[in-house]
């Protein structure tokens, strides 16, 4: 097992009702800016119930943050906050709500080009103004981290960044917020969990079989629990427990102590900026292609993933990692999250573009042994059309 810091300060507040508890979490004194994304927290009563929690407190409302949130929107929240002086966060929403409340929360008092706080990876924050978030999408696992990813439009850049500073104080989780979300977004939210877990998990073997089976738990729950989520909307069970699964696939404990890739994520992440893909669509397209392309620098976890995941044990061992690669493949399918760049009306004209787009940012060092570089990449997203 390798060194590790491991550190999570987000209370988690799990179950029915508990939006109502914002009224003795949230601090009395605040001036809070609640953020949100479309009419849905509307049309769902989510936001009703935050308001009459938030009673009593002086609240402004930003809403209309994108799905792979952008600079150029979360920059008319932080001169909101700057201008109001408001003091506290509330993040109503699924992860791109999170991740966009994180940037604002870190550029708000920022000294300078307020890009930067994407831009320098979250090297150069020093503070943030405290936030709590109610989730509403699982799927990405910002309620419970501290990373976050958003977009510059104007420079078609979707930009990770990470700060010990943008860990939100408290996060709900209701699964009943979730029974009104479309199957796409639930289809996605699946996916996004499993990427997760994948990145952090198939790489190579380094003893840490607690970690392993964390990991596998996660995607065994996420595969069982998935379809009943998708089938029945209101199924609490179903819904808790791929909310969970969310949250536990990226707020540290699965990836403390073992290497990492997360090759699938950069790829994805210029998929996005370029052609406008959903986040989980990317995912779900590149990761069965990264897992045939690095078959043999992940061999021995490919052999126990197919193993332990789908229960592929006897045979070929070359036989058993192509089945475990199209049973991903299949059940990604199943969810409704097509896997290939063809179903989404992109071909072999589109990928100069998006190999440009990473050497342009430097990403031609990826993967948990930094040897992914362009001509792999440039393989991987052959396989993927």
């Amino acid at each position: 097992m390798l060194n590790f810091d491991f550190h999570n300060p987000t209370r988690i507040l799990f179950g029915k009702g508990r939006i109502a508890d914002l009224a003795t979490t949230v601090p009395l004194a605040a001036r809070v800016l609640v953020l949100y994304g479309g009419g849905s927290v509307k049309a769902n009563g989510v936001l009703s119930q935050v308001q009459a929690a938030l009673k009593g407190r002086a609240v402004q409302e930003f809403g209309g943050i994108e799905p792979n949130p952008s600079y150029e929107t979360l920059m008319q929240a932080v001169e909101l906050a700057r201008r109001e002086r408001l003091d506290f966060l509330l993040a109503v929403g699924g992860g791109s709500v999170i991740d966009g409340t994180k940037f604002v929360a870190a550029a708000v008092n920022y000294e300078g080009d307020a890009w930067d706080v994407a831009r320098k990876w979250g090297g150069s924050i020093e503070r943030a103004i405290p936030f709590g978030s109610v989730l509403t999408l699982p799927a990405t696992g910002s309620e419970m981290n501290s990373g976050a990813v958003v977009t510059h439009k104007v420079k078609r850049i979707k930009q990770p960044f990470s700060s010990p500073h943008v860990f939100p104080q408290f996060s709900i989780l209701d699964p009943t917020t979730t029974f009104t979300l479309p199957p796409r977004q639930i289809g996605n939210g699946i996916v996004d969990a499993y990427t997760h877990v994948m990145e952090q998990y198939l790489t190579y073997p380094v003893n840490a079989p607690l970690q392993d089976r964390f990991a596998e738990g996660i995607l065994l729950t996420l595969i069982e629990e998935g379809p009943k989520a998708l089938a029945e909307s209101d199924n609490y069970d179903a819904r808790a427990n791929l909310m969970w699964c969310a949250t536990m696939a990226l707020n540290g404990v699965v990836g403390a102590g073992v290497p990492q890739d997360w090759s699938t994520h950069m790829i994805g992440h210029e998929l996005t900026a370029l052609y406008g893909l959903d986040h989980a669509q990317t995912l779900a397209i590149v990761l069965p292609a990264m897992m045939a392309a690095r078959r043999e620098a992940k061999r021995a976890k490919l052999l126990q993933y197919a193993a332990r995941v789908w229960q592929l044990r006897d045979g070929d061992e070359n036989a058993r990692i192509d089945g475990a690669i199209s049973r991903t493949r299949a059940f990604f399918e199943s969810i409704g999250v097509k896997t290939r760049l063809s179903d989404y009306g992109l071909g072999a004209q589109h990928l100069p573009a998006v190999l440009e787009q990473l050497e342009t940012r430097r990403l031609v060092r990826l993967g948990e042994h930094a040897d992914i570089d362009l001509g792999v990449s440039r393989q991987v997203l052959e396989a993927s059309i």
